[in-house]
């Protein structure tokens, strides 16, 4: 099994993972007209084929007992639900993040989703793994919430008028974050409980969870939708073959950041691996620059918060680096 033996190494991951993070997206904006819902299908498919892939490549490089299936027949049982229930958990609450960004935009939907998530993920998994120094972490923390605020107030400066955001939407976005923030524990639990998975391993039962999920939540979804109207299979298999493409690529992008994120935890540990991963908006905001070109025109005040965010995420990323290094 490949597991970084410096920090370097694991740091370079973590990057990594935050950047394919804040990436996939980009596969489904290049869609027109097309539901997430159906999206999703792909998407799920793609995370778990890369997990497999990876799992069955890197995962089991070395042979013997650390190797991917020789892992799966050794390790405990409820390690391999944690994994499991930790990647429905994260389905549900991707699902609803988009749904909340729909419904209330982009500047509301991402600090309220992600800072609850940042903040509760760490502390969570701190609790199980106090790895690093817990002071400087939450210094990290707190400057990439910071950040995330800044996101917001960026975008907001862009929308015109004060529209006040429905009240649904809020309730949507907040139970997107606690959600997301709960996945974080049971990677940690399957990954540092007696007999239990590799990083690799976890990978595999956790996008296979969000699978699993799809077939309830998005389902639900799909007939009781949160913005739209209901959508049926249909669409699905009427979509052009470029649109599943994306899809699949999309769920590859995210699953390799994933598998990259718990690979890096084996050395650094969740709470540091999960907060420098959680830097992802910084990654879809410059998308959003350089690429959608989403701040041409801004005034200087969006812009002014844009440097903000920049400069609170370099600050939250050598703070949670140091975090390791002092522990």
């Amino acid at each position: 099994m490949f597991a970084p033996a410096t920090f370097v190494t694991a740091l370079i991951m973590t990057i990594l993972s935050t950047i394919c993070w804040g990436s996939f997206a980009n596969t489904y904006k290049l869609t027109k007209n097309y539901r997430f819902e159906l999206y999703y299908w792909d998407y799920a498919g793609g995370i778990v084929l890369i997990s497999l892939v990876l799992a069955f490549t890197l995962g089991s490089s070395s042979g013997g007992e650390q190797s991917f299936l020789a892992n799966l027949h050794s390790a405990a049982p409820m390690n391999m639900l944690d994994a499991g229930v930790g990647g429905f958990l994260f389905n549900i609450a991707n699902v609803l993040l988009i749904a909340g960004i729909e419904m209330v935009g982009l500047a509301i939907a991402f600090p309220i989703s992600i800072g609850i998530a940042l903040v509760e993920g760490v502390v969570l998994s701190y609790l199980i793994q106090p790895k690093g120094s817990a002071f400087l972490l939450g210094l990290g923390v707190a400057m990439a919430v910071l950040a995330v605020i800044l996101i917001g107030k960026a975008y907001g400066a862009l929308q015109s008028g004060n529209k006040k955001a429905p009240r649904k939407g809020i309730v949507v976005c907040i139970t997107s974050g606690l959600l997301m923030g709960t996945f974080a524990p049971f990677v940690t639990k399957s990954m540092t409980a007696a007999h239990p998975l590799t990083p690799y391993a976890v990978a595999v039962l956790f996008t296979f969870g969000a699978l699993i999920c799809c077939f309830f939540f998005n389902v639900f979804l799909m007939k009781k939708p949160l913005v739209g109207a209901p959508v049926g299979f249909s669409g699905y298999w009427s979509a052009p073959g470029s649109y599943h493409a994306l899809g699949l690529l999309g769920g590859g992008i995210w699953g390799l950041g994933t598998v990259f994120n718990f690979v890096a935890a084996s050395l650094v540990g969740v709470p540091i691996s999960y907060a420098i991963g959680q830097a992802s908006p910084m990654i879809a905001a410059l998308w959003g620059v350089l690429i959608w070109h989403e701040f041409r025109g801004a005034s200087t005040r969006a812009k002014m918060y844009l440097a903000g965010m920049f400069v609170c995420y370099v600050l939250a990323l050598v703070l949670i680096a140091r975090a390791y290094q002092v522990s």
